[in-house]
């Protein structure tokens, strides 16, 4: 039985390269989830921010594990992973991790 259950969650906020329209946002923000939701088939990720703007994207990663370190591990694995790919640049990158006490 789990005693505890953690839920670990990531906020990306990303500079999109030359990007001029909304649908050119997508085209690059499509890959990027696609291949953090292939590489961590568990996590949820989605586009949470920054939805009208060309050039700024939020993502936001959530994970839900048994241990703490999991979920920091699993999310500093998925920051590392949108943070290598050379058409976006990490602006910053946010943690936060709760459990059944807060």
């Amino acid at each position: 039985m789990i005693d505890q259950v953690y839920v670990g969650a990531l906020t990306l906020d990303l500079l999109l390269g030359d990007v001029r329209s909304l649908k050119q946002k997508r085209s690059v923000l499509r890959p990027i989830i696609a291949e953090v939701h292939k590489h961590f088939p568990a996590v949820a990720v989605a586009e949470t921010g920054g939805n009208d703007l060309h050039r700024r994207a939020e993502i936001g990663v959530a994970v839900v594990s048994a241990t703490a370190a999991n979920c920091t591990q699993v999310l500093d694995q998925c920051e590392r992973l949108v943070a290598g790919r050379p058409e976006i640049e990490l602006l910053s990158a946010r943690q936060r991790l709760f459990n059944d006490d807060d």
